[in-house]
């Protein structure tokens, strides 16, 4: 049957759909969500005839949109072919299944994952057709076969990249943060990983992940915070990161925030997954903080993973362990399963955080140059330039990335 869109993928795509719904055909869009229910309905009785009957009735209307609302209620295309072809498959009418299933992938449907798990198609799985069909799939929506590919990187790039640094406790600004939250009694007396733990589930709890809403445009811990409560909204990944990515350094942990990036060879994956490397001084090494969902990741010893450690037992099927409570926005927990295999198999393909990790890092300002790093694998199909530079003109800020391939550099601790 169609997909049924994850609650975490949905929060991270809430603010696209939304701004999309808002400037589509409103008519149209009841219409299709109408036409929609009826296909649901011909398909759950497994009724073609009716089912031909509702589709043709949402083609003829959809034929004649404009491109962008065709591309608005794409979907509804997709999904009606797609059942269409579960629709004979659960029939056992395998010819037109398989037509049918050829039909969506050349439209444009392109869920991977769900084919796989899929068993509406179980009566044509095993037929060659369906096996050269999905096989182009595998190479966009597999990701943990896409992740595999680019276990390799090179140890001996010596490419020049700016040295990480790291502000200071003593900075006036995350002094001033540290005291007017209480940061001490909320991270404790015990020791570092109970600190960072304490302060990743405070931040959880106090603001909610919210994909409907931009970020404030002055982007330090105090102004958010203060935003999210006066309006009573949330922070998407990137500001929530970013507010325990200052919390941390105002108790002098060391910490950054890591935008995870997918291959996206078709250009179409416009989303990413923003959270936190943070060093732990007992354990010698950087550990998983998600502020999103609550997260971190064990091994099957239950010792705490660094991102390069998760991404690694990815690529080499070794024992991965999420913490249960894992969750968004307490009401739905997360998975092992989707979380890890699907979701940041996905966002770990390519890295990206700043140079120096401080105070108000992206609030833009006229004359300010924010750098930052890329980890790149060796497979990417985008290796070069080695740095790029770009000055927006309507605030003045200026962004250099730069670009390695060699992780060493990458997940320095000085």
């Amino acid at each position: 049957m169609k997909t049924k869109i994850p609650i975490l993928l949905a929060a991270m795509l809430l603010t696209s759909v939304a701004f999309g719904q808002a400037n589509s055909n409103k008519e149209f869009a009841k219409f299709a969500q109408i036409q929609d229910s009826l296909m649901d309905k011909a398909y759950k009785e497994k009724d073609p005839k009716s089912y031909q009957k509702v589709y043709d009735t949402f083609l003829l209307k959809y034929n004649k949109l404009d491109s962008a609302d065709k591309a608005a209620f794409a979907n509804y295309k997709l999904n009606g072919l797609y059942n269409f072809a579960c629709t004979y498959s659960l029939l056992n009418d395998k010819i037109l299944a398989l037509d049918y299933f050829e039909k969506s992938v050349k439209a444009g449907y392109s869920d991977y994952a769900h084919i796989n798990e899929d068993t509406d198609l179980d009566n044509i799985r095993n037929e060659a057709k369906f096996k050269s069909i999905i096989q182009p799939l595998k190479e966009t929506g597999d990701y943990l076969y896409i992740i595999k590919k680019a276990s390799a990187y090179n140890l001996q790039d010596n490419r020049e990249i700016p040295k990480f640094a790291y502000q200071e406790m003593t900075n006036p600004n995350l002094v001033s943060l540290r005291k007017a939250f209480n940061l001490d009694s909320i991270a404790g007396n015990a020791n570092d990983v109970s600190q960072i733990l304490n302060l990743l589930h405070w931040i959880h709890n106090l603001i909610p992940h919210d994909g409907s809403h931009n970020n404030p445009e002055v982007k330090n811990a105090m102004n958010m915070i203060a935003v999210c409560k006066k309006d009573n909204r949330g922070l998407n990944c990137r500001g929530l990161a970013t507010v325990l990515n200052e919390c941390y350094l105002s108790m002098g942990i060391k910490s950054r925030f890591v935008t995870c990036l997918p291959k996206d060879s078709l250009g179409i994956d416009n989303d990413c997954h923003v959270i936190n490397m943070v060093y732990a001084n007992s354990l010698k090494k950087w550990i998983w903080i998600d502020p999103t969902f609550d997260a971190y990741v064990m091994n099957e010893k239950g010792e705490l993973l660094g991102m390069e450690e998760v991404r690694e037992r990815l690529i080499n099927d070794k024992p991965l362990i999420l913490n249960p409570e894992a969750n968004w926005n307490h009401k739905n927990s997360q998975t092992k399963e989707y979380y890890l295999f699907n979701y940041m198999a996905k966002n770990l393909y390519r890295l990206e955080c700043p140079v120096s990790s401080e105070y108000d890092t992206e609030t833009k300002q006229q004359g300010k140059t924010v750098k930052y790093v890329q980890l790149l694998p060796l497979d990417y199909f985008e290796q070069k330039p080695n740095m790029t530079s770009s000055t927006n003109k309507n605030n003045g800020t200026t962004l250099e990335i730069y670009r390695t391939n060699n992780p060493t550099i990458f997940w320095q601790t000085r």
